[in-house]
């Protein structure tokens, strides 16, 4: 028992140590970022926004069902609600009602404003989509930036241990006797200054691993590390397209042209329905209601002790003869209430019909209404226009971009070499004490900032190339590194 509770101790601090190691990769990022980023969590509320509007706008071609009811006691003289004599009482009263409404014709708004919903969810569907390529880049973005941070870390600390060997071999020199003093304090100025430029370096790495972890919303800053092997520039034959392609498959596939062009359908559709309000509208209607009240009541009823009772009821003019009536004798009495559903049943009712409402004036509501989206329909075609326009200078500016990264990486790269060749070529003229540690130094410190230049090149070429995939269509979970 002991040995297993040991065996799952161990298991645990190995997990949490790999959990804790764990680097992750730009594809897990990107990922990650499309799941719990907030910007896209609150595009994705839009979309389910949209369904709620389509669900409401498909609600209008359904028949409407209310019910209603409602329950009252009075005390004092009141009418009674069945019989409606005044009398002096407690009366609990209560009524109900149920209504139906359909709509027979609205001017086709409720078509128009179903056929908007579907747009409308379209729009929000690519406003998504956006979100997340620009999310998916801003990570691509911070990413690479930590690659850069990390390569720079690492070329500088790689320097500077050439640079403490040559402390070690200067120091020997001179008190061989062999090179002055003077060259042991250029070595070591060397060293303190790199020595500053590797914390510079670190406080740079830092800070753009804190940038991307915030990015993907992860708090453990400490432990967030990225892998640092395998992103190396790849041919990609988006590199050997020409611009005019490039804005042409843009202009299909980017969602900002997309979302333009539903927001010109979403102001026609507008203008639709303000001017369905110039037509008559027919609806329909059926209502059924009841009522009940325990108040007593008075009715008329034949004595069945008298009868019949006799009474004058006019004079013969030429005789003087009364004339006699004979009439039944009712008397009044004290009625209970009939009982609850049989009142409901007695007391209901029902009434049907059609209702045509034609607008006439109405304080020029309509025509504004009209003229207002047939305004915005002319701004949301500037706005495609303009969407257009950005597009394709963005893709050409991108281009540009790219064609010009590619060029800053070649020359990058023959730099190194070349001020390879010639710290290599300082070093060994410094070994040999032909010339001095000045001379060394300043070729080390511009083979450095060669092999930095090269780092920044590559991984902005690698970025610039990838904004040029997106724009071609290339999906976000698609790139490859």
């Amino acid at each position: 028992m002991k040995k297993l509770i040991v065996f799952l101790f161990i298991g645990v601090i190995a997990f949490n140590a790999q959990a804790q190691n764990k680097k992750w990769t730009l594809e897990e990022c990107i990922i990650h970022a499309l799941e719990n980023n907030i910007s896209i969590q609150q595009s994705e509320l839009d979309v389910e926004l949209s369904e709620i509007e389509k669900t409401a706008a498909i609600g209008n071609f359904l028949p409407t069902l209310n019910a209603s009811g409602s329950v009252s006691e009075n005390t004092g003289l009141s009418f009674n609600p069945v019989t409606n004599n005044a009398q002096t009482a407690t009366i609990l009263s209560a009524t109900g009602r149920i209504n139906v409404g359909y709509t027979l014709f609205d001017g086709l708004a409720n078509f128009r404003q179903l056929q908007r919903a579907d747009i409308s969810k379209l729009a929000a569907e690519y406003q998504l989509d956006k979100m997340k390529d620009d999310i998916a880049l801003f990570v691509a973005n911070g990413y690479l930036q930590v690659l850069t941070n990390k390569e720079n870390l690492k070329s500088a600390q790689a320097q500077n241990l050439v640079t403490v060997d040559q402390i070690d071999r200067t120091n020997q020199l001179v008190d061989a006797g062999v090179l002055p003093r003077g060259d042991l304090l250029e070595i070591q100025a060397t060293n303190a200054s790199e020595l500053q430029n590797i914390a510079v370096l670190e406080n740079a790495l830092t800070i753009s691993r804190i940038s991307l972890a915030q990015l993907l919303l992860i708090k453990d800053y400490k432990n967030f590390d990225v892998v640092d092997e395998g992103y190396d520039i790849i041919n990609s034959e988006i590199s050997d397209k020409s611009v005019e392609e490039l804005i042409s498959a843009a202009k299909e596939n980017r969602n900002e042209v997309r979302i333009a062009e539903a927001n010109v359908e979403l102001a026609k559709k507008d203008l639709q329905i303000a001017r369905s309000s110039y037509y008559p509208s027919l609806s329909a209607f059926f209502g059924y209601d009841t009522r009940y009240t325990n108040a007593t009541s008075f009715e008329q009823a034949v004595d069945l002790d008298n009868p019949i009772i006799t009474e004058q009821i006019g004079i013969v003019e030429e005789t003087g003869q009364a004339v006699i009536g004979e009439f039944p004798n009712t008397i009044n009495r004290i009625s209970t209430p009939d009982p609850f559903f049989d009142q409901v049943y007695q007391n209901d009712g029902i009434s049907y019909g059609l209702q045509l409402n034609i607008p006439i004036f109405n304080g020029f509501q309509v025509k504004n209404n009209v003229k207002r989206s047939k305004i915005n329909i002319e701004r949301s075609k500037f706005l495609l226009e303009q969407a257009e326009l950005d597009l394709e200078s963005n893709v050409y500016q991108s281009f540009v971009d790219a064609k010009g990264s590619l060029k800053a990486y070649e020359a990058a790269q023959k730099a190194v070499e070349s001020q390879e060749l010639a710290y290599q070529y300082a070093k060994d003229r410094y070994d040999a004490g032909v010339t001095n540690a000045f001379d060394f130094s300043q070729s080390k410190l511009r083979y450095d900032s060669a092999v930095i230049s090269l780092n920044r090149a590559k991984y902005d070429y690698i970025f610039k190339i990838k904004v040029l995939e997106l724009y071609f269509g290339v999906p976000v979970t698609e790139l490859k590194f």
